[in-house]
């Protein structure tokens, strides 16, 4: 509660911060009848002495941060209670209780928010190790049990349902998932650590063989066949260099689901627009008349030949013949004119032999 007292010299009530004892009534956009107050020198949320509350907690919404307390019905043994000024339904649960705003906002953004206390115990276990490429979202972290490297990511854009199908069904060439779970702010993945480098590294440097290039996009378009060869095609919308790893064994690996989808013949286009530029169909940007489609990796086969062969994207170095017919087959405008895996996985093969 707000520490209270009359000022002697007037008539004014002044507020005091319970924490810090700062005077309240001093603070900018402060007013003797806000229903709570965030104290601007210590953070402590404080609610007013006029509004009725079995304690001294303040209860905001998550949905739109007004005040629960001050609204009709409210008790806080209710269990969850419905704002009635924006309709979310909240959780009256003493573990959503902050002592200052700080406090609120650090979980607000904590990855593993909503989670069970066993799932953060579990997830938690892992010792991180280092970041990938400076990102806080990507981490390598080592098992407690057995020291195994594994990577640990936090999505905000993602499917689950895919990431559980991939978890009970691994798809050979691909990063295992080994545990994952979704909090309020995310999905928690924990998946198999490819050691290697990516095709991106190799671009940044030169250009492939064309006899390696032709290998690695075969390897890419082995995976391609299991995804879109299952009865509901898994997409994978974001096929690219750095997606790509090559192991020192020679094996090929394709990272990244973050932006796959369940190929769905009934949506007519994309409800969100999702990939990276130079390497999405233009029925991922929304160009095209029809949504994302298996056809839409075959798009992104055919930039990734041409890069690996040239350094750059067609429109500004395209590849020599007859490797250009195979790309310009694959970035047709016209979804339905391109490639499927196989057909590609053929045209591939005969530039194989003609190599």
């Amino acid at each position: 509660m707000f520490g209270r007292s009359k000022n002697s010299r007037d008539t004014q009530f002044h507020e005091y911060c319970t924490k810090c004892e700062a005077d309240l009534t001093m603070q900018k956009g402060y007013s003797n009848d806000v229903p709570f107050w965030i104290c601007k020198g210590c953070g402590q949320m404080l609610i007013n002495p006029d509004v009725e509350s079995e304690d001294d907690v303040a209860w905001i919404c998550d949905g739109c941060g007004q005040m629960l307390n001050v609204q009709p019905g409210f008790k806080e043994n209710n269990g969850t209670f419905k704002c009635l000024c924006c309709g979310f339904v909240n959780a009256i649960d003493e573990k959503n209780l902050y002592d200052s705003e700080d406090e609120y906002q650090r979980d607000l953004v904590n990855p593993y928010r909503g989670l069970s206390d066993e799932e953060v115990l579990r997830l938690t276990s892992y010792q991180e190790v280092g970041n990938v490429k400076d990102r806080a979202d990507i981490s390598i972290v080592t098992s407690p049990e057995t020291g195994k490297k594994y990577i640990r990511k936090f999505l905000t854009t993602y499917d689950k349902d895919i990431y559980e199908f991939l978890k009970k069904n691994p798809v050979s060439h691909m990063p295992r998932i080994v545990d994952l779970a979704q909090s309020s702010n995310c999905l928690i993945v924990i998946e198999e650590f490819i050691e290697g480098h990516t095709v991106q590294d190799v671009i940044d440097n030169g250009v492939f063989e064309r006899s390696e290039a032709i290998r690695i996009a075969l390897d890419v378009c082995e995976v391609l066949k299991v995804l879109h060869g299952l009865p509901t095609p898994i997409v994978h919308r974001d096929i690219k260099p750095s997606n790509i790893m090559i192991t020192p064994e020679g094996a090929t690996y394709l990272f990244d689901m973050d932006a796959a989808k369940w190929y769905n013949t009934a949506k007519s286009s994309d409800t969100a627009y999702i990939g990276t530029w130079e390497y999405a169909a233009p029925e991922q940007v929304g160009f095209g008349l029809k949504a994302s489609s298996v056809k839409t990796d075959i798009y992104a086969m055919g930039i990734l030949f041409n890069v690996m062969l040239t350094g750059k994207v067609p429109k500004e170095c395209r590849a020599d013949e007859p490797y250009w017919s195979v790309i310009s087959n694959c970035i047709s405008l016209d979804a339905d004119a391109r490639y499927n895996v196989n057909e590609l996985m053929d045209a591939l093969k005969e530039l194989r032999g003609k190599d």
